[in-house]
């Protein structure tokens, strides 16, 4: 851990001060929209905005490297980012925000693409799980960082947009002066969605219901603080609390997942983060119970994500493995796009507490789908399952990929340990 730490500090603390910069944005604009009085509605649409944005990034940005090379595109991208931060508050219209936020979102998108190429490329074989470990961790401390800033101004005010572009303009120095560019992108064998579907039809419902699950988390968290009547402090700690239980609960249910049937895993995160949603919906008046639903919630699905693509590869041979990821973050980013404006139509139908009823209902269906498809086929052994890998519901094509190279490599050293094994 020390030696990726040492080798690639510089890179990860550039990736931290971007995604504090990036949760500073997200946080801020819920609150500020309802200060500028947009509509839930409207702020449903600017928040989807950021996610449209980032699934055509992730698909743009590798055609963007091949044709200029990684450090032209991390700059350009990073100057627009910084850029728009600044945009924000001297446009105060929602069709204007939406754009920016699309084209945050596909900046953002490239930008991530660009740098986990970078710490793949220094990765080796034997130290690649430590390094995504560490960019996890980074990527959710940033996370949680993020929302403590929120109380260091007001949020009426230019000062809030003003450091998260600083922060992400300080965040390009380490990494530009201390990494080299990696070699252009391979192109990966295709696999047909409808293919991918055929191999696991729970993979892909629960990927796509998870990308509705985790945007209304990351977009319209901050909207419904604010709709209640939330502080702006009691609103960054809510958020916080979210990635808190998702960053301490990636070690135990990855452990789980290991050494029982993945099906009843899923079900049951599922099941404890859909009993989760409920609490707040009971208890509306209590702020502690707010935040014990989010520690939950949180914990449960932002898992979630890595446990589905597990489950996934457990049907998959290996070469088709980075073909099936590519169509797993496709089918994400199209159920996050839509999670923002189907949790703001929630909560214009059944008030603030819209936001949690949404993802109870989508909990809920993943629960059922996935209790119907256990009846369908049997499970893999736990010996014939691969491991688990911590990856973010949010890290690029890149992270995945990686996580996917750590699974094909961890596949292979089993079986050449189990053909020693029966020759020895």
């Amino acid at each position: 851990m020390f030696q990726v730490l040492g080798s690639s500090w510089a890179l990860l603390l550039g990736m931290m001060l971007l995604m504090i910069g990036n949760g500073v944005q997200g946080t801020l604009l819920g609150i500020r929209g309802g200060i500028e009085g947009f509509t839930t509605f409207q702020m449903s649409i600017v928040m989807a905005g950021y996610f449209a944005g980032f699934l055509g990034g992730s698909r743009a940005a590798p055609l963007m490297i091949r044709r200029v090379g990684h450090v032209r595109v991390f700059a350009a991208l990073g100057s627009f980012v910084s850029a728009v931060l600044i945009l924000y508050p001297s446009i105060a219209d929602p069709w204007a925000w939406t754009g920016l936020r699309v084209i945050i979102g596909f900046c953002f998108s490239g930008v991530y693409v660009t740098a986990e190429s970078w710490l793949n490329n220094a990765a080796s074989n034997e130290n690649r799980g430590k390094a995504l470990s560490l960019y996890l961790i980074v990527q959710m401390a940033g996370i949680i960082l993020a929302q403590g800033l929120l109380v260091l101004g007001d949020p009426s005010g230019f000062v809030l947009f003003v450091i998260p572009s600083v922060l992400v303009s300080i965040a390009f120095a380490p990494i530009l002066l201390s990494v080299n560019p990696t070699p252009a992108f391979a192109t990966a064998k295709r696999m047909t969605l409808s293919d991918l579907f055929h191999i696991s039809p729970l993979g892909c419902v629960g990927i796509f219901i998870l990308g509705g699950v985790f945007s209304a988390q990351f977009g319209m968290a901050a909207v419904f603080g604010t709709e209640i009547g939330l502080t702006v402090g009691e609103i960054s700690f809510f958020i916080s609390m979210i990635y808190v239980g998702g960053l301490l609960f990636q070690y135990p249910i990855g452990w789980m997942s290991d050494r029982m049937d993945r099906r009843v895993l899923i079900l049951a995160v599922s099941g404890i983060a859909a009993v989760a949603a409920v609490l707040p919906v009971l208890w509306a008046s209590s702020y502690m119970i707010l935040l014990i639903a989010a520690f939950i919630i949180g914990g449960m699905t932002n898992p979630l994500y890595a446990l589905l693509i597990a489950y996934t590869n457990d049907f998959l041979e290996l070469d088709d493995m980075p073909a099936a990821s590519a169509g797993l973050i496709f089918i994400n980013g199209i159920g996050a796009i839509a999670g923002p404006v189907i949790t703001g139509w929630a909560m214009g139908a059944f008030g603030p507490e819209g936001f949690f009823v949404y993802m109870g209902a989508l909990l809920v269906i993943l629960v059922g789908y996935g209790g119907w498809r256990m009846t369908q086929r049997a499970a893999p052994t736990v010996e014939e399952s691969g491991a688990y890998v911590s990856v973010s519901p949010s890290a690029s094509p890149v992270a995945v990929d990686m996580a996917q190279e750590i699974y094909i490599d961890t596949a292979l050293e089993e079986e050449e340990a189990g053909g020693s094994a029966q020759y020895s």
